[in-house]
């Protein structure tokens, strides 16, 4: 069984509160008619602090596209090979060990991807398999378990490398004066993660099925609007009510495995907002605390992205890890309207 190993994460050096973040909507958009609410929509998000790359003066410029991707490159090749470091130290493997690299990010774009620039930078073998993945937004946190799972399977013997680079403050947009926009403004944060999948060995979760899910006819409910000034983040209203047509998917998925989605053992979900969290807690009939990894980093680092779902694992590890063969769910939600899920058991190596 593929084994994923306990995930390294980082998040930048500069950090905006809740507090500023309401107070620069104040003063930025004063006689904005809808600005009550949009305060009120950012409170109810419960992020107390974000990490951001630049500073947020520099943050609140833009010098156009073309600037801010370049920062993207430079600050994902600076940020993701401590990170990678760490995640094969955690996962007692080395460059020369993994066999496929699964990079995914969706607020810079490279080609080639940083995938070719890890494998030259990190001494990684030069038949490395490359599977970059741009366009999946927050669940590509959980395509890329589902993607090295299928690997491992495949392939019994060899390992996976997951990397997920997001920075979301390069995507801010100005001009953007939508609610969804200014909600977007005070919920997102920049973070790297990375995560090594064992073929065999290795202390984690064994994963043990997958799958997705789309909500038929929802694929413009999260999406870009890429024009000239870059990416611009569309959200509409009806995308926190989606835990009720995707929890009978994990229900689902969880039935086929023979186990009840209600009565597992830990939960690692993609922490999109507050909303998210609560329904997915009442359709899964579960309590509010199932979901305590993910409201911890939406609490501190806000949602960053593809990047969530390891850092919920990571906080899971830190707690001390489950009891051995313990059940677990694991779920990245974004764009399509899609889930990515994983089952797993919890595995205890010595």
């Amino acid at each position: 069984m593929a084994t994923l190993c306990r995930p390294a994460v980082s998040v930048p050096e500069h950090v905006i509160t809740m507090e500023e973040t309401l107070q620069l909507a104040r003063t930025r958009h004063p006689d904005h008619p809808q600005l009550p609410l949009a305060l009120r929509l950012i409170q109810n998000t419960g992020v107390r602090t974000r990490h951001i790359v630049q500073p947020i003066e520099e943050t609140l410029r833009h010098p156009g596209f073309e600037i801010r991707n370049k920062l993207y490159e430079s600050e994902a090749k600076a940020r993701v090979p401590e990170v990678v470091r760490r995640a094969l130290d955690d996962a007692e493997t080395l460059t020369t060990d993994i066999d496929v690299i699964i990079y995914v990010s969706c607020t810079g774009f490279m080609m080639p991807s940083l995938t070719a620039w890890l494998i030259n930078a990190m001494d990684f073998s030069s038949d490395t398999r490359q599977i970059p993945i741009a366009q999946l937004g927050c669940a590509a946190g959980g395509a890329a378990i589902n993607r090295a799972h299928d690997f491992c399977t495949a392939y019994p013997e060899k390992n996976a490398l997951i990397v997920a680079c997001e920075f979301c403050s390069l995507c801010y947009q100005p001009t953007d004066l939508g609610v969804g926009s200014l909600l977007s403004n005070g919920l997102f944060g920049d973070g790297v993660a990375a995560a090594v999948v064992r073929g065999r060995g290795g202390t984690g979760v064994s994963l043990e099925r997958n799958g997705s899910y789309l909500i038929p006819k929802t694929e413009e409910w999260i999406m870009y609007d890429v024009r000239a000034t870059g990416f611009h983040f569309l959200l509409d209203k009806r995308v926190p009510a989606t835990m009720e047509p995707l929890a009978p998917a994990l229900h689902g998925l969880a039935r086929q495995h023979g186990w009840n989605a209600s009565e597992l053992d830990f939960y690692i979900v993609h922490a999109g907002g507050p909303r998210i969290l609560d329904d997915l807690s009442k359709f899964l009939h579960v309590p509010h605390s199932a979901f305590r990894f993910s409201r911890a980093t939406l609490t501190e680092y806000g949602n960053i992205a593809s990047a969530v779902v390891l850092d919920a694992l990571r906080r899971l590890f830190d707690e001390g890890g489950a009891g051995h063969a313990a059940r677990g769910l694991l779920a990245g939600f974004g764009p399509g309207i899609t889930a990515e899920m994983a089952l797993g058991r919890w595995q205890h190596t010595t």
